[in-house]
């Protein structure tokens, strides 16, 4: 799960912080209102692949721009990853107004860190589930990544591929064209804790390129020498 937190309060946001963190959750920080507006509609831009267990916690009362305020602003634009409100004001209308700007959920302060997560999970489920309208199948090109049955084949023929390999696959190919840096590619495919001087990516590149390029007239994976790989069609392929 990655949480995108917007909290002034740095005493909270601290003790939110570490206490989500231990629980494995991916979290992401900003201390007023318009620095968290930018966060969520930078993380939404992005369109990471964890998108769909994204949820928003969102203080009230922010410098800047008040959450009420942010909440309608990302509801205006379409945006509508769960956001779960933070507040020390616990009055019906508070509440009430919160839910009219789109918030999916409301926690009073003081609270318990363990309603807190239980909160969270049940918003990631709720955000998931809405998500489950992604496609069947990814195409680039000739290429076709099957994502039920994880099997991929180039111009109708099956490409024999490890399961690293297809989660490789399937990252470049969810966003064509876009430069993945080996960081990014990293931590997207074997998880955080992975030695970032490793040159496991390079290696599984080079793999991925031999069974999908190899042979082919046009090659589909590209390498941005120091800046990371992408993953598309020249304009002459893209029918």
């Amino acid at each position: 799960m990655n949480i995108l937190l917007i909290e002034d309060d740095p005493r909270i946001a601290d003790f939110l912080q570490r206490g989500l963190r231990a629980e494995g959750l991916q979290v992401q920080r900003a201390s007023t209102g318009p620095e968290g507006l930018t966060l969520v509609l930078d993380t939404v831009r992005q369109n990471k692949p964890d998108m769909a267990s994204t949820v928003v916690v969102l203080d009230l009362m922010l410098p800047g721009m008040n959450g009420l305020e942010i909440c309608q602003t990302l509801r205006s634009q379409g945006v509508t990853i769960p956001v779960l409100m933070l507040t020390a004001l616990s009055t019906l209308e508070e509440r009430v107004a919160g839910l009219r700007m789109g918030a999916d959920d409301y926690l009073c302060k003081p609270f318990e860190f363990e309603e807190l997560l239980a909160r969270l999970e049940a918003l990631a489920r709720r955000g998931q589930a809405l998500q489950n309208v992604r496609p069947k199948h990814l195409h680039v090109a000739d290429l076709i990544l099957d994502l039920e049955s994880m099997r991929a084949t180039r111009a109708a023929e099956a490409l024999n591929l490890t399961a690293r390999e297809l989660a490789l696959l399937e990252l470049l190919m969810s966003a064509p064209g876009r430069l993945f840096s080996r960081e990014r590619i990293l931590s997207s495919v074997w998880g955080l804790n992975e030695d970032p001087l490793t040159n496991v990516v390079d290696v599984y590149i080079r793999r991925l390129r031999s069974k999908i390029d190899d042979g082919r007239p046009v090659p589909l994976i590209q390498t941005m020498r120091g800046l990371g790989y992408r993953l598309e069609a020249p304009p002459e392929a893209q029918a």
